[in-house]
């Protein structure tokens, strides 16, 4: 298992109900894998919640797009730990994602984007509480991350010497961008292959972000699967991405679609923009 992987057996937290989405489903999936270490498989127990608004979801489009429930979770934990792509829905646009410990299917996302490698990709994790393994929280006040996370959010944070990332990813950078999205489709995933999951936008590098599979139909040959949730409502402007890592100033480096929600939470914690 990769470096950044949870140990095999380990029971992972359950998934919290997103307050934002469709009417919800709760079911219990047991995801097999296979340990590196010990050559056998352990059992991993993790609680689903999927939207159940299939109104707009494509129908028998082609051999590799499933819906995004949880019929489907185990497929994709298991495209994510061969090292494989999958375009999956979040709670602002489509992403492609992949095992952020997995240096080649890091590098295919950049192939398919055909975007170049000195653009750094964010990360995303299934619980506000996994960010301290992949990123320097102390210095933040308690109960700002779980005030803007889950949710349409990218917070940039120092790595630190004791992030378990792999320095193959964004070579060179100190800082990592890290999104706990507000749909439990994706953060299942993450839970299930017990890594984090590199994530960019499902779309060729410069044009417009992807609010239904249709709008990225030309790449699905290049992924493993595509999970369809339908049209998101979200619009195309992604999450707000801010620089969270000086104490007590943050600074938006993207508006995106929760600028201003960002602010407000960020002003109550004492914080104030950079000038």
């Amino acid at each position: 298992m990769m470096a950044c992987a949870k140990a095999a057996g380990e029971r992972l937290p359950l998934v919290r109900a997103s307050s934002t989405r469709q009417p919800l489903a709760r079911s219990f999936v047991t995801v097999s894998r296979l340990s590196s270490q010990h050559g056998t498989k352990s059992q991993i127990s993790c609680s689903v919640r999927v939207s159940e608004n299939t109104t707009h979801r494509i129908e028998a489009a082609g051999e590799n797009i499933f819906p995004a429930t949880e019929d489907y979770v185990v497929k994709a934990i298991d495209a994510i730990n061969r090292g494989q792509v999958i375009a999956v829905p979040t709670d602002t646009i489509y992403g492609f994602a992949c095992d952020a410990c997995s240096a080649g299917a890091v590098n295919r996302i950049y192939e398919i984007k055909g975007r170049i490698q000195t653009r750094p990709l964010a990360i995303c994790v299934a619980d506000v509480s996994d960010i301290s393994r992949f990123a320097l929280v102390d210095h933040l006040p308690h109960g700002l991350l779980d005030s803007l996370l889950p949710g349409p959010v990218t917070v940039v944070l120092k790595r630190g010497e004791n992030s378990i990332l792999e320095r193959s990813l964004n070579p060179g950078l100190d800082s990592i961008g890290v999104r706990v999205p507000d749909l439990d489709f994706i953060r299942s995933i993450a839970h299930g292959a017990g890594s984090a999951l590199a994530l960019t936008s499902a779309n060729l590098s410069g044009q417009p972000s992807s609010v239904s599979v249709r709008d990225f139909e030309g790449l699905w040959p290049h992924c493993s699967y595509v999970f369809d949730g339908g049209v998101l409502p979200s619009g195309r402007a992604g999450s707000t991405i801010v620089d969270l890592i000086t104490p007590g100033i943050y600074k938006i480096l993207r508006n995106g679609s929760s600028r201003e929600e960002t602010a407000a939470v960020l002003g109550k914690f004492g914080f104030v923009e950079a000038s």
